[in-house]
Order: structure tokens, then sequence, then C-alpha cells
């Protein structure tokens, strides 16, 4: 089966940038308060609901994987990017980075306590949310909790140029009410939705959605 042509450009993107990115943003930090509250609430969910495996798609330089590893949660990243990947291995060395797709992955059906996206569904184009939503279901148990971060509005942003190199990058921006909407039918049911205004460099709104599997 042919690659689409996102996965291999924003494969190819970040491999590119990964030692800016890396440079630019701190091994463990995970930006404003109110995401590391979610993230927190999050973990707090995970523990009192018996633990259990947890996967963050999309995990980059594992930022957020370190951050919810030290909240006590059994996490691991998955990343299409093997040069992402290998500096979370270099920057968290205790915990495990596997390459793979959020389009396909490589977990068994149920297997998962809990998925965290965190400003990764964003590279996928929004037709396609409905079969990335439908993995999601798949490997995730009964009742497990799946946590969304994304950009809010209807215009994709596209980078061709980032930390001085050539790259076809689009992050899609996306309106909560359709997410929520997909992901309701893909058989989640949406808990908690919360939209906060820009920050800092920030352009647009932000957006959070945590859901659980039906």
């Amino acid at each position: 089966m042919t690659e689409p042509t996102y996965l291999r450009d924003t494969r190819d993107g970040y491999d590119k940038i990964s030692a800016g990115y890396d440079e630019r943003f701190p091994t463990m930090a995970v930006d404003g308060a109110l995401g590391r509250a979610l993230l927190t609430a999050y973990a707090e969910g995970i523990r009192e609901a018996g633990g259990g495996p947890v996967v963050e798609v999309g995990c980059g330089t594992g930022r957020v994987t370190a951050f919810l590893d030290s909240l006590g949660v059994a996490v691991r990243g998955i990343d299409l990017s093997p040069e992402m990947l290998a500096r979370a291995r270099k920057n968290h060395p205790g915990l495990r980075f596997d390459e793979g797709t959020m389009t396909a992955l490589d977990l068994p059906d149920g297997s998962l306590a809990g998925l965290v996206a965190w400003y990764s569904v964003i590279h996928v184009p929004p037709a396609d949310h409905p079969g990335v939503f439908a993995e999601f279901h798949r490997v995730l148990a009964p009742g497990a909790p799946l946590l969304l971060a994304f950009q809010v509005g209807d215009e994709p942003l596209r980078f061709e140029e980032a930390f001085g190199h050539r790259v076809s990058l689009d992050f899609h921006r996306l309106s909560p009410d359709r997410v929520a909407e997909a992901l309701r039918t893909a058989g989640f049911t949406v808990h908690a939705r919360l939209v906060r205004g820009p920050e800092r460099a920030e352009r647009v709104p932000q957006a959070y959605l945590l859901a659980h599997r039906e």
C-alpha cells in the first residue's frame, strides 16, 4: 500500500528540523500552565483507574511522554520521525520510544489504558481523521481515555522553511465541534472540551478534548 504523501512530508520535515526543534524546546517542558494541569489530571485519572500502558502518538522529542512518566504513568512514545526519536531516546534514556504512524499502530486491539495525541493529529488532513480515530478506538481498552490537543481554525498553516531547512509541513487547524463529532462517530464519548485564547507567540486559540472509548 502506498504511503500517503502527508506522512512522507511530515517524516522528512521533522527529520530535517529535529536539531533546531530540540535546541529551542526544553527537554521536559510542557508549554502553558493549563496544558500541564490537563495532563496532570489525565495522569491522575489513569492511576485511579488502575494504571496500565499509555501511548503518546506523535511524541517528537518526548517532552510530553517524559512529563507523563514523571506523574507516574506507564507511558511510551511513538513517532514517524527517526531523527526526533533519536533525540527523544538521548534526552530520556529510561523511556521507550518506537517508530510508527497513528494511521496504523502496531498494537494489539484493546491493549492501551490511555492514548495522548498532543498536537499531532494536526499533521493529518481532516478527511483522514475518521480512520485515525477508528485506529485509536481499536487499540484502547473499553472505557480508556483519549486526550487530544490541537490549534483551532479553518485554514491550514503551511511551512516551506523551518529552522533553516526546506520543508513541506502542513499544520491543520481544526474545529472542536467537528473533531468531537468525528470522535463520537468513531465510538467515543466526549467528556470534556476546553478552548483557550492564544498565549505568547500563538496566533490562534488552542483546544483540548478528553474522550473515552465506549
